[in-house]
């Protein structure tokens, strides 16, 4: 692959998801897909290593601000360590094999559908005025207990089978069933995403032969988007504070819609 494209990629991802706390997944695999074809095990495997360096990074960021809540997370993680050992078995399963591959890109444009959809609804709210909410409590110890199991289980299940991060699921996931304030909810998909991907990214790297790949292309792929990837963070955590979020969010929907254009129409490669 065009080393060049890679770190372009690379520093795209890490600047969108500085500005808008997102994984870079959501980037990178549509414009692999866009510039190279598809061959989505290939990107999901490497996208799932990015995904370990890109949260480490933000976690470190959210625990200075002893943002997480240690009930929700003893649930929440187990259940995602969990979810994403099914969902990579289940990207490997025959249905995705060979030729089909190209039925994981359509999932994933899927995905993308769901976005845009929330971003859509996020930058609505920021834009009219609002109704003032009274914060809500979270629900009793032993049903917060089977929600968070349950928001894990999901984030781990989308993490393992589309190679993302899963914050765009965990996140909204813990603001609507443990009435999580944001800030928090965030905190806690971080260090979630940092305990899983690691994990993710072993288990799929690991099965690419049975796709007739090598693991070095993935290990290839990785190590020329990540230095980008955490200059891209940096500069785009720096950012988030200096350039107006709607416009960026405008942009990133407009982003979004190309890609899943494109992913759920993709050809069998």
């Amino acid at each position: 692959m065009d080393i060049a494209i890679l770190i372009v990629i690379g520093l795209g991802m890490g600047l969108i998801g500085g500005l808008l706390g997102i994984g870079g997944s959501v980037i990178m695999i549509p414009a692999l897909t866009l510039f190279k074809g598809e061959n989505q095990h290939l990107y999901q495997a490497a996208a799932m290593i990015c995904n370990f360096f890109v949260s480490a990074a933000a976690m470190l960021a959210h625990r200075k601000a002893q943002a997480f809540v240690k009930n929700v997370l003893i649930w929440l993680i187990p259940a995602a360590v969990l979810g994403i050992t099914a969902g990579v078995a289940l990207s490997n399963c025959t249905i995705f094999e060979g030729g089909n591959s190209y039925l994981l890109a359509r999932a994933f444009g899927a995905f993308l559908v769901y976005v845009i959809a929330y971003n859509s609804y996020r930058l609505y709210l920021s834009v009219h005025p609002k109704i003032v909410e009274v914060p809500k409590p979270m629900p009793p110890k032993k049903v917060a207990a089977i929600l968070s199991a349950l928001c894990g289980g999901l984030t781990g299940l989308a993490a393992g089978l589309l190679g993302i991060g899963a914050g765009t699921v965990a996140t909204p996931l813990q603001q609507v069933t443990l009435k999580l304030p944001l800030r928090n909810a965030m905190s806690n998909s971080a260090v979630t995403i940092v305990s899983i991907a690691w994990l993710g990214a072993i288990y799929k790297n690991a099965t690419l032969p049975q796709h007739g790949l090598e693991i070095s292309e993935s290990l290839k792929i990785a190590a020329c988007v990540i230095p980008g990837a955490i200059v891209g963070g940096y500069w785009g955590g720096h950012l988030m504070h200096a350039l107006p979020k709607n416009i960026v969010r405008a942009v990133f929907i407009g982003v979004c819609i190309l890609a899943a254009v494109k992913l759920l129409t993709v050809s069998p490669s």
